[in-house]
């Protein structure tokens, strides 16, 4: 339900923007964020937006990471600067998406995607 894109490989330092859509049509969209995993490790928080734009970060990502959203597009951005080689994970996207109208809301998430962060 969601396509996640942008991951990549880069030097320590560098950027990255990931990209997070609804790959197929929905009716509303809520609450979205990215989490991260890295091998061995649990799933953790990074940053998350409400609709109207609030955000929340881990506290590795703050003054580093920015999240955004296009509402027009349905689309969430996560502008990863100074990448550090333990932001190295797979980050999953998540939304809190209507898919219809007379559906309820339902968390969805993307298929991750790797960002690997070596020189």
């Amino acid at each position: 339900q969601l396509q996640a894109s942008g991951g990549g490989l880069v030097q320590p330092g560098g950027s990255l923007r990931l990209s997070c859509a609804p790959s197929g049509s929905i009716f509303s969209l809520n609450d979205m964020g990215w989490y991260r995993q890295a091998p061995g490790k649990q799933r953790e928080l990074v940053a998350g937006i409400t609709n109207g734009g609030s955000t929340n970060y881990a506290d590795s990502a703050k003054g580093r990471f920015t999240i955004s959203r296009d509402n027009a597009k349905n689309t969430m951005y996560l502008q990863m600067n100074n990448l550090r080689p333990e932001d190295t994970a797979v980050y999953y996207c998540y939304s809190v998406i209507r898919t219809s109208r007379s559906s309820y809301e339902a968390r969805y998430w993307g298929q991750g995607t790797q960002v690997t962060v070596s020189s």
